[in-house]
């Protein structure tokens, strides 16, 4: 009887007609569709847009800095055994100053970040990202390497030469006054964050000149881990390691977590805004089930006398969500992967259609993506799981019909 069943839910849900589904059936097949696919392609480029933020911003910020109160006298000790470490990748002198930069035209407010220019391509991804000149030109002395927002703020380009004043106060037998210093441009990168407008490089030396301590000394450490969401930790575990009470630590977490975590409970509204598609595609399935059970009410009632159990008429009605819910689903992931890899294509049909640039705004020129098979797997299942208990609230009341008074007018 339960193949029975089976064919017979099937019978129930083909058109009078012949057709393959009735009207109602492929509505519902629809409202499925439109809402995984919408699922996909929506958690598809947010992931994406969360590793080019991470790639471009945490490719650049340090995953951890480990800082003392008093300048780091033989740091260079002090990192060969930080790197000893199995979860540090890199490490290397760090200086981090506030600044003023001024050329003929306009003066902003910076970053002045002194680094060693030799381990940079190993730090960050800054050398990739050069359009204009080499990292390597910090080895000449008094030179800079600036963002392209900065470059078109104050007007300046390779070989021009800038003036960087800091808060240190110098004293000399004629007064005090800020440290202020000449420097040559001679690089620009672009990233295309907000780090190109405030952003600069000077060499680890030059930063020491402009902090007006020894050679053999900086101000903290960078550290570039195996793993920068677990960096607090890998931070602690080092100057444990090293046994120096004197030193402590900051992560990216303390400068960019608040970016990171506003972008995951973003995504997570945007799923569940998307999830009421699914929850409606759901009632289309109740309903559908539900006009099959009112229309085939003598049916259900001859089966009753014949003595079919009540798991069996279940079964037939239950049979039609089932199918329902598949097809709705294959078909939703097949559409969402087809939107999904054709996405740049369609964006640029768009922007020839609507003769604009619709991610002018944005840091990339594109919609990122990243599939990740694990929430599609969990969009499917429950999806799948809300589908199957609305058909199986109209299967459940077919049982409660009474087949004498179904069959007593017929």
């Amino acid at each position: 009887m339960s193949s029975i069943s089976l064919k017979l839910g099937y019978k129930y849900l083909r058109s009078n007609k012949g057709g393959m589904f009735s009207f109602t059936t492929i509505l519902a097949i629809i409202g499925l569709m439109i809402g995984i696919s919408s699922l996909i392609v929506v958690t598809s480029i947010m992931n994406g847009f969360e590793k080019e933020l991470e790639n471009r911003i945490l490719g650049v910020i340090p995953h951890s800095v480990i800082y003392s109160d008093e300048p780091i006298k033989n740091y260079e000790n002090l990192i060969k055994d930080i790197k000893n470490y199995p979860d540090i990748i890199d490490a290397s002198p760090y200086i981090n100053i506030q600044g003023l930069i001024s050329s003929e035209y306009e003066s902003k407010g910076i970053n002045i970040i002194g680094i060693d220019e030799a381990k940079e391509e190993n730090m960050s991804i800054i050398p990739q990202y050069m359009v204009a000149g080499e990292l390597e030109g910090l080895n000449q002395s008094n030179s800079i390497v600036i963002g392209s927002l900065l470059a078109a703020n104050i007007s300046a380009y390779i070989g021009d030469e800038i003036n960087i004043t800091t808060s240190d106060i110098k004293t000399s037998i004629i007064g005090s006054y800020p440290t202020s210093v000449n420097l040559k441009v001679v690089g620009i990168f672009e990233l295309k964050t907000e780090l190109d407008q405030f952003m600069t490089l000077v060499s680890h030396d030059t930063a020491q000149k402009l902090k007006n301590i020894s050679s053999d000394e900086t101000l903290s450490i960078r550290l570039k881990t195996n793993n920068l969401f677990n960096a607090d930790y890998i931070s602690q575990e080092t100057i444990e390691l090293i046994n120096n009470n004197n030193l402590s630590y900051s992560s990216w977490k303390d400068t960019h977590g608040t970016l990171f975590e506003a972008i995951k409970f973003e995504k997570l509204l945007i799923s569940l805004m998307l999830f009421l598609i699914v929850a409606v595609a759901s009632i289309l399935v109740l309903s559908t089930v539900m006009m099959t059970v009112k229309s085939k009410e003598r049916e259900v009632g001859i089966l009753l006398t014949l003595g079919a159990s009540s798991k069996q008429i279940i079964l037939i009605f239950f049979t039609q969500g089932l199918i329902v819910s598949l097809v709705g689903i294959i078909f939703g992931i097949i559409f969402g992967f087809l939107l999904t890899y054709n996405l740049t294509n369609i964006i640029i049909l768009l922007e020839t259609a609507l003769e604009r640039n619709l991610l002018e705004a944005y840091f990339i020129n594109y919609f990122p993506y990243h599939i990740n098979l694990f929430q599609i797997f969990i969009i499917c299942i429950i999806s799948f799981a809300l589908s199957l208990i609305s058909s199986l609230i109209p299967s459940i009341r077919a049982v409660r019909l009474n087949p004498v008074q179904i069959l007593r007018h017929e």
